[in-house]
């Protein structure tokens, strides 16, 4: 069994090669079973483990096994752990263990474009960015693979983290800056992602212009949300899978306030991807993107590294 660290599992994960493999992934067909969630306390710290396997016709099987801690952003942690080890299909035997930070977090910022792709205008050229962790720093890099992005915005509750990361991107060649004032921001940007753990929304229905796309990656559990109950009134929205309805805070809280509805929801990414559904209709409609992850990305990425190494 190989084993891949961090950079060598990162060097096969570049977004123009990511996204399609995704958009396959979604198309084709594969078993996904539900994930496992088990609630960990350690005194008084507390996490969520969850255990994704996903396996597919392409012969190849993956486990990976995620430790999510909040609260580590207080000892300067990242808040996300991951493993993730990719198995012969037809024979259980191990082919490799790969970085499943990288692999998450490539995974999730490609499913973020890939929706995109399907869902933001054309000409969408201005991203904010909500959140400074390891997903919220490859999003330019992510919706730069589908859309022409000219502008980058980032906000983060702690200011110092924002500018930071603008700086760090300034150094890459993006034309970016933080921002203080969360509300004109978004009324300002044509993709507004959201790629943070909180638990209060943050993004407002009316700071949201007409023709902007939402993009909802960060929380995954009923009590995580990102954006109010008015984001999703009068807009088109889509969900990576159908157990993101039961799963998202977000999605749950604004069918309960009336501002949606599980039958009104368009479609998922498996559907989009198949061509089963249309996503973006017009130039001036509102669409909202919500994902929860799917082991099925994991099993994409960890599937297109190991074809890498060969």
């Amino acid at each position: 069994m190989k084993i891949l660290d961090a950079h060598r599992t990162r060097s096969h994960l570049d977004f123009k090669s990511l996204v399609p493999a995704l958009r396959a992934a979604f198309a084709s067909a594969a078993t996904v079973p539900a994930r496992h969630v088990h609630a960990v306390s350690a005194g008084d710290d507390r996490g969520t483990v969850l255990i994704m396997p996903a396996w597919s016709e392409a012969g190849f099987l993956g486990i990976k096994t995620i430790n999510i801690f909040p609260g580590n952003s207080a000892l300067g942690l990242p808040g996300l752990h991951a493993t993730y080890v990719l198995y012969d299909a037809h024979t259980g035997v191990p082919l490799a263990q790969l970085d499943g930070n990288e692999i998450t977090a490539h995974r999730t910022a490609a499913a973020s474009a890939l929706g995109a792709s399907f869902l933001a205008r054309e000409d969408a050229a201005r991203l904010l960015v909500l959140g400074t962790g390891r997903v919220a720093r490859l999003l330019p890099a992510a919706h730069a693979s589908v859309r022409s992005i000219r502008e980058v915005r980032v906000w983060n509750h702690r200011p110092e983290g924002a500018r930071a990361l603008a700086a760090e991107w300034r150094q890459e060649g993006w034309d970016a800056q933080a921002v203080d004032d969360l509300g004109a921001a978004v009324s300002a940007a044509d993709i507004i992602c959201c790629a943070t753990l909180a638990t209060a929304p943050l993004v407002r229905g009316d700071w949201l212009a007409p023709g902007s796309h939402l993009d909802l990656i960060g929380s995954f559990t009923p009590a995580m949300k990102e954006a109010d109950a008015a984001c999703f009134a009068g807009a088109r929205v889509y969900v990576d899978t159908e157990e993101a309805p039961t799963k998202a805070g977000d999605l749950l809280d604004a069918i309960a306030a009336g501002a949606l509805s599980p039958e009104t929801i368009q479609g998922t990414l498996s559907q989009l991807c198949r061509g089963e559904r249309r996503g973006r209709r017009s130039a001036g409609e509102r669409t909202v993107f919500k994902a929860v992850g799917s082991a099925l990305e994991d099993l994409a990425a960890a599937t297109l590294v190991w074809q890498g190494e060969r």
